[in-house]
């Protein structure tokens, strides 16, 4: 994990406010009318400093890949904006869009179909030098492609290869290879290691770590796996039903939530060590995640939340440091939309687990 920039004094490269994205529902064939709206994304804020790595977890249909798609502009917001050095992206288009997208690049999730079947290795990876020929000449593109292929640990002669002939690990560092193509500032990774095996993950995280200190990237990192996350991020974000409710350093996220949906999904985490297991409290959610279609009044969360009182279902908790907690500057001083946000320690600290591993020896 690399030592995290973000500080008080360092301008965001990236400012997201108040992003929203609704789907709209219709029926009729004809004439069609709007009914509803899958309010996928409802209202996301957080920022993002040069060098850092935020990582964005969540359950599955939580809105993490759709906030990844409208940060390289995949998708269109209904609401909110994405300022990448002070300027809104959400207003741009034409030129000025193909600019900006050159500095914020994405790697996606299934690297079984992200890449076209038809194409080599050396076009995929070239092919953002197509559509931005400013960066290499033509006469230079197989040589820099070789050179992505070397920094992502593949052969260079692979350029004249074909997806199927590569295994996951290595279909997805064709994946890196093409991001990193442009030499973009910030790449958005959405769930990069999830469709991999375990050894394979390792690798891929490691490759991600080591180019960002040799690209100096910014990373906003979404997966499911919370281990992952806790290994690559200096900051965290927990995202519930289309928002964020904790948000943090890792240290703090992981080891004070004060959320009781982060202390319920940490509590779910595998834990190796046998003694540490025994000292952690599982905690079980009831009821299943609300349709996005049907999102529950004041705190989304308070269907399966054992802490659920009547200020819950009238009011909307804000994302803010619990007023409990804001005078103090420990690790529990940090953003949480609760109403009786609590520190709760669920899983033990690493340096607890590194103790007992001696103590064993």
């Amino acid at each position: 994990m690399t030592e995290s920039t973000a500080t008080s004094t360092v301008e965001p490269i990236l400012e997201v406010t108040g992003l929203v994205k609704h789907f709209p529902l219709t029926q009729g064939i004809l004439f069609k009318k709007q009914v509803g709206a899958v309010r996928a994304v409802d209202g996301v804020d957080f920022t993002l400093a040069p060098g850092e790595t935020l990582g964005i977890v969540g359950e599955s249909g939580c809105g993490k890949s759709t906030v990844a798609k409208m940060l390289v502009n995949l998708e269109r917001p209904t609401a909110g904006s994405i300022k990448y050095k002070g300027e809104d992206i959400t207003k741009l288009s034409g030129r000025a869009l193909k600019a900006v997208r050159r500095n914020i690049q994405m790697v996606f999730q299934d690297p079984y179909t992200s890449l076209n079947p038809r194409m080599t290795v050396g076009d995929i990876i070239g092919e953002p030098y197509d559509i931005h020929p400013e960066v290499a000449p033509k006469g230079d593109r197989r040589r820099r492609v070789q050179e992505l292929l070397d920094v992502v640990g593949l052969n260079p002669e692979y350029v004249n290869r074909y997806p199927h002939q590569f295994s996951g690990g290595q279909r997805q560092r064709i994946g890196i290879a093409r991001g990193l193509a442009l030499r973009p500032e910030i790449i958005v990774a959405d769930e990069p290691v999830s469709a991999l095996d375990v050894s394979v993950q390792a690798q891929v995280i490691n490759l991600l770590e080591r180019l960002q200190g040799e690209f100096g990237l910014s990373y906003v990192f979404i997966a499911h796996d919370l281990s992952i996350v806790r290994h690559i991020s200096d900051r965290v974000g927990v995202m519930y039903l289309g928002r964020i409710v904790e948000i943090g350093r890792d240290a703090e996220i992981y080891d004070h939530p004060t959320h009781p949906y982060t202390q319920a999904l940490l509590s779910a985490v595998p834990v190796p060590d046998p003694e540490a297991r025994e000292h952690r409290e599982r905690i079980i959610l009831v009821g299943d995640v609300p349709s996005p279609t049907n999102i529950p009044s004041g705190c989304r969360f308070r269907t399966r939340c054992w802490k659920a009182r009547e200020k819950c279902e009238r009011e909307v908790p804000a994302l803010a440091v619990p007023a409990e907690f804001r005078h103090g500057a420990g690790p529990a001083a940090h953003a949480s939309a609760c109403h009786f946000a609590e520190e709760k320690q669920v899983v033990p600290p690493e340096e607890s687990l590194d103790d007992q591993a001696e103590g064993a020896v």
